[in-house]
């Protein structure tokens, strides 16, 4: 479950007041709105990156507002990925589990579960340069999930990828929530996307969010 009770949030000279939602514990929300609303930073407060000037974010029931990133079991892809350059796709993978000192036998099973969920096994001795942009997303998406966090947070994380490859992810992103059941807020432009994977669909716009009922219209707010 994710829930903001009306935060506000700064970034600089930009800030987003009273903002609340909630998402229930598996679902799949998808967080959409024009450009320079604030999605990216909600994203960014919810893992902690960010702190609220006022408010609460709650997460599975617990109040998670004070705690550090580390803390709130958040799994987060960013829009630019940010892959270790100097690491194989295996060492990727067994990063968060090195952080939190989960034993190499454990390691070594959750990072081939990993990868055979997300079709990457063939990569794993493999470095980051060279890697096509599915194959980066989904190592980007194996990192936040091996240690099996409460929440994944993914910002616009199709954006840069064709269009064969984008529908080959939304099959994956569904399969991996099927399989994980991970409570997941992802934001896009696309509404072509968030059809593809939403349980319900929420829109940023003006300081508010709404959700977008079933039959609306779904013109692209992209711009």
């Amino acid at each position: 479950m994710i829930e903001l009770q009306a935060a506000t949030i700064k970034a600089g000279d930009f800030s987003l007041n009273e903002i609340s939602f909630r998402i229930e514990t598996g679902e799949y929300a998808v967080l959409m709105g024009p450009t320079g609303q604030g999605k990216t930073t909600i994203l960014e407060a919810i893992c902690g990156l960010r702190q609220l000037a006022r408010g609460k974010i709650i997460l599975k029931g617990r109040d998670v507002t004070g705690l550090s990133p580390a803390e709130r079991a958040i799994g987060y892809v960013p829009q630019d990925l940010v892959l270790f350059p100097t690491m194989t796709v295996r060492q990727q993978l067994e990063f968060a589990l090195d952080v939190r000192r989960v034993k190499r036998q454990r390691q070594k099973a959750r990072v081939e579960e990993l990868a055979e969920l997300l079709g990457i096994s063939y990569l794993l001795s493999r470095k980051i340069n060279g890697l096509s942009g599915g194959e980066s997303q989904r190592v980007a998406l194996g990192r936040a999930l091996s240690f099996e966090p409460n929440v994944l947070l993914l910002d616009e994380p199709l954006s840069a990828l064709d269009e064969s490859t984008r529908l080959a992810m939304h099959e994956l992103l569904r399969n991996v929530q099927d399989q994980t059941g991970v409570t997941t807020l992802h934001v896009t432009h696309s509404q072509e996307e968030a059809d593809a994977l939403a349980d319900r669909q929420l829109i940023l716009e003006n300081q508010e969010i709404r959700e977008r009922s079933e039959g609306q219209d779904s013109t692209s707010d992209e711009h």
